[in-house]
């Protein structure tokens, strides 16, 4: 007889180990305290497009993410966010990997947050 418990997929055990944030406490955390770092983890040619305010870029499809990944301060608090939020969900995953301590990701990146137009610079 073939076990019939519950098998999670690879993401769903991924998104376990990661704090995600609605788009709703995402924009609060920010509000809230300005001095986290906040990554948008798309391609340049998206974050050229419309960012964030503040976000720092950090590539996840270039060559040099994992050497620019490694050169941010692990102690501090990072949120994180892409496109549709499954490479930020990636990203997060390595941080915690890396030894950064405090990391979260925006649930359903961009497509789900909700924001006027200004707040995409």
């Amino acid at each position: 007889m073939e076990d019939q418990t519950c098998q999670l997929s690879f993401w769903a055990q991924m998104r376990f180990r990661i704090p995600h944030l609605e788009p709703a406490d995402f924009l609060q955390m920010l509000q809230v305290n300005p001095h986290f770092s906040l990554l948008d983890v798309r391609t340049a040619e998206e974050f050229s497009k419309g960012c964030l305010p503040c976000a720092k870029n950090l590539d996840y499809l270039s060559d040099s993410f994992i050497d620019d990944l490694l050169l941010l301060p692990t102690d501090k608090t990072y949120l994180v966010y892409c496109r549709s939020g499954r490479r930020s969900l990636r990203v997060c995953t390595l941080m915690l990997n890396s030894s950064f301590t405090e990391v979260f990701n925006l649930e359903g990146g961009l497509n789900k947050l909700e924001y006027s137009s200004d707040f995409i610079v």
